[in-house]
């Protein structure tokens, strides 16, 4: 009998703090025993890495999240995440992509990343074709000898596709001390063509030229320097990452682009090496162009939705 007396006290007891908002759990409590957390996968197409969660995961603030996890110090490091919501009923399945940058803006297009996107989505559809919807347009991407090759539209010299204060195209123009061309390949790309990438400053040299007025939307800031026939050397400034990576897909089409255009080339297939490795950009008929390149799968995890700090 005593045990049972206890027992209905412990209840009664219960029952109280229950009803009791001030002896309840805290949100903090709660937030701190049960911590949310996403799955991930990391892929990189030559260097331009990116996590990949898949756009149906619960996640309230993505920018705050590619804050913190982009961060290559503090976080997993990458240079975006790629939300990414795959639609297999279509022949060849659609994805669509979102990316959500480093410093938790999104950016329309992403040669690398729409390549990264299209190899997720070969892999969980068993095909090698997909279609990406982006924010740019929607592309095609194929598994091909090259690794992952996909269409990244007609490029654009027009003043106000870029967006830049300007009456007409920029070609070889000094914009802050830097003589650039200026393009759009899904995003905007002010392109200089040096002796050597490797004796450029662009960290120093970028910023002005990103941040200049003309640009109301600021620009991507890329570099290159011939290597043989029809080959450059790339080294790129990106917007939104603010700061170097070891690729970028849009600027491998910009160099290739702007070198036929200034008769720098007449190369079809352009070959293009960022630091992270090779890419080939090619042209049709219409002049539209594709990206192709290797892309691998380096491992998967988990995130968490707060931080330490924040729970």
């Amino acid at each position: 009998m005593a045990d049972d007396a206890l027992t209905h006290h412990d209840e009664r007891e219960h029952a109280k703090q229950t009803a009791d908002p001030e002896s309840a759990p805290t949100p903090t409590a709660i937030q701190r025993i049960r911590t949310m957390t996403v799955p991930f996968q990391k892929y990189h197409g030559t260097g331009n890495d990116f996590l990949i969660i898949h756009a149906a995961e619960y996640v309230p603030d993505r920018a705050a999240l590619a804050k913190r996890e982009c961060d290559r110090d503090t976080g997993v490091g990458a240079d975006g995440i790629l939300y990414l919501a795959l639609e297999e009923q279509f022949n060849p399945p659609r994805v669509v992509m979102t990316l959500v940058q480093p410093d938790g803006s999104t950016a329309p297009m992403c040669g690398n990343g729409a390549r990264c996107a299209a190899e997720w989505a070969m892999q969980r559809t068993d095909t090698d074709s997909v279609m990406i919807d982006t924010q740019a347009g929607t592309l095609r991407a194929d598994r091909t000898p090259d690794g992952i090759t996909v269409e990244m539209g007609t490029p654009t010299f027009a003043p106000e596709d870029i967006p830049i204060d300007a009456d007409d195209p920029v070609l070889e123009e000094s914009i802050e001390g830097l003589e650039v061309s200026v393009v759009n390949t899904g995003v905007p790309h002010a392109v200089a063509f040096v002796d050597d990438v490797d004796d450029v400053d662009l960290e120093s040299v970028a910023p002005p030229v990103r941040h200049a007025d003309v640009f109301p939307k600021g620009t991507n800031v890329t570099i290159a320097s011939p290597d043989g026939e029809g080959h450059f050397r790339q080294r790129t400034f990106e917007r939104g990452v603010e700061g170097e990576t070891d690729s970028c897909g849009t600027g491998a089409v910009a160099i290739a682009v702007i070198a036929r255009r200034l008769g720098r080339t007449d190369a079809d297939p352009v070959a293009v090496s960022p630091p992270g490795g090779e890419l080939k950009v090619s042209f049709n008929d219409r002049g539209r162009a594709t990206l192709a390149g290797p892309v691998e799968h380096e491992f998967d995890g988990e995130v968490a939705l707060e931080s330490p700090a924040e729970q």
